[in-house]
């Protein structure tokens, strides 16, 4: 009896010797003996394989030793030396199942060749099956900057010096200015493994260095506390401080007036948000408080405005049902009371009073590409004084920010309010305010900004005071001189249309350089 060498894995090179020995095998059945077994010998030298010795204690004789084509007598193996000769690895299957008694894998004796080696037509790809895409490059200009770490904060602040003029048309009436403006964005972030504070300062503060006009300045400070509370429950605690002075196109601003009144804005509140599988459920309460300063006229006079303080709140439920995590349908109900710190107005009018609002819409989150929600309702408000007309209206609120590709984005935003008037008479007006941005990075390091704003001043029917709109538009570019230094250019107009009385126009331009940090 033999042992052959097993063979853990059949490289290609053997493999193709085995094929070519079957090939010369099938051939030779039609000739003679002797060339056949000539053509067996050569065919075991040309594949490697060596000659099976007779086992110890085996014996043999000499024309069976000197046979090329020998093979032991064990019980399976033809001993008829005209029998056909098959493929020796079937005599090794049989001479090794023999010898162990076990059947032999055709893996371990490669008598049957791999599949894809024997196809002519090989295995291709799949045509879906691409590389993944490829990672745009980093571009320092506009990356993040790093920031400033305080304790277990991170501040980011940046300030914005420039230089601008601004023309106002006010029917007969022309002024130009001159003003060097300081802007500052601020984000204080915390780095918890639970909870987040973030709190946001912004601020703009203006001084004229030639011609005429009222300076605005503009400050606001807003803090948001998110406690992530058990069972898929959040919470935030928020609270905002803001400063700005009245815009001299405000319906509510005094006429002829040398400088508006300073309004001072607090506002504090607490919501919480719980899903509950697919219905998620959310509940908050705003409290905002308003206090107005002295305004000064063209003659130096002033006029005391403490009759506009006043407190309000407003409680609000939505109960959202998931269809999927980027739609998610909800109805919303609102309830509110506005309490003025004087009973009744200079032209005693009791102008507190209630507001109640609902309605239907739907949270959309498809990632970068599309997210924000719409919502369509009805709104009133009501007030204690009977000579105040209630003031309703159709509610079509949207949020929506849009990427259309790399590089672009789009924010489109639509509100209606109902706002409040000071005139004798006027219970206020509905305002629908439309706002378009679009912002696209036409090189790595440029970005072109471009606004456009519509806002529709509704007065009730029975009103004296005509409908007013007010149309806005600006473009500007930041240019990235680095990670921490931008150059920014900006150009605007703005339009006051009245149906009565003269409109009103504005343009201004500047330039500045903004600092990162």
């Amino acid at each position: 009896m033999v042992h052959w060498k097993d063979t853990s894995s059949l490289t290609p090179l053997r493999a193709a010797g085995f094929a070519v020995s079957a090939a010369l095998l099938a051939s030779m059945l039609s000739i003679p003996q002797p060339a056949l077994a000539q053509s067996a010998q050569t065919t075991r030298q040309s594949t490697g394989m060596t000659t099976p010795r007779p086992a110890a204690g085996a014996t043999t004789s000499t024309a069976e030793a000197d046979d090329p084509l020998f093979q032991p007598t064990d019980g399976t193996a033809s001993t008829d030396p005209n029998a056909p000769i098959g493929d020796d690895t079937t005599a090794q299957q049989t001479t090794t199942q023999a010898t162990t008694g076990q059947p032999v894998s055709d893996e371990t004796t490669g008598s049957i060749l791999d599949e894809d080696m024997m196809r002519l037509n090989t295995r291709e790809a799949p045509i879906d099956e691409r590389l993944p895409a490829r990672k745009p490059e980093p571009n320092i200009a506009t990356e993040e900057t790093p920031g400033i770490r305080i304790g277990t904060f991170v501040l980011r602040p940046t300030v914005t010096q420039s230089i601008n003029g601004e023309t106002k048309r006010d029917g007969g009436t022309k002024t130009s200015r001159t003003f060097l403006e300081t802007d500052m964005l601020t984000t204080l972030t915390s780095d918890w493994a639970l909870h987040q504070l973030t709190v946001t300062t912004e601020g703009a503060w203006q001084k004229n260095i030639g011609g005429t006009g009222e300076e605005q300045p503009d400050f606001k400070i807003n803090g948001d506390l998110r406690l992530d509370l058990p069972q898929d429950t959040t919470a935030h605690l928020t609270t905002g401080y803001h400063f700005y002075r009245e815009d001299t196109d405000d319906p509510n601003a005094l006429q002829d007036a040398d400088k508006q009144s300073d309004v001072q804005q607090f506002d504090v509140g607490a919501s919480i948000e719980r899903d509950f599988g697919i219905l998620r459920g959310s509940t908050g309460l705003e409290l905002s408080r308003t206090i107005y300063s002295d305004a000064t006229l063209s003659d130096g006079t002033t006029v005391s405005l403490s009759d506009r303080d006043q407190t309000s709140g407003t409680l609000r439920g939505r109960i959202g049902y998931e269809l999927s995590p980027a739609l998610i349908p909800f109805i919303e109900a609102s309830i509110g009371k506005t309490v003025y710190d004087e009973t009744a107005d200079a032209q005693g009018y009791r102008r507190s009073g209630q507001s109640y609002g609902a309605k239907a819409g739907v949270e959309i989150d498809m990632g970068e590409k599309l997210r924000g929600e719409v919502g369509v309702g009805y709104e009133i408000a009501t007030f204690d004084d009977d000579r105040l007309s209630d003031i309703d209206a159709a509610v079509i609120d949207a949020n929506l920010l849009w990427s259309p590709l790399r590089g672009t984005d789009v924010n489109f935003g639509l509100q209606t309010s109902i706002q409040p008037s000071t005139t004798a008479g006027e219970s206020g007006y509905v305002s629908h305010a439309l706002t378009t941005t679009i912002a696209h990075q036409l090189r790595d390091n440029l970005t072109g900004t471009v606004l456009g704003g519509i806002t529709l001043r509704d007065y009730p029917s029975d009103s004296s005071t005509s409908d007013e709109t007010v149309y806005t538009t600006s473009a500007g570019l930041t240019w990235n001189i680095n990670r921490y230094l931008d150059l920014t250019s900006t150009i605007g107009y703005e339009l006051t249309s009245r149906k009565e009385g003269s409109d009103s126009q504005q343009w201004r331009a500047g330039v500045g350089l903004k600092l990162k940090r």
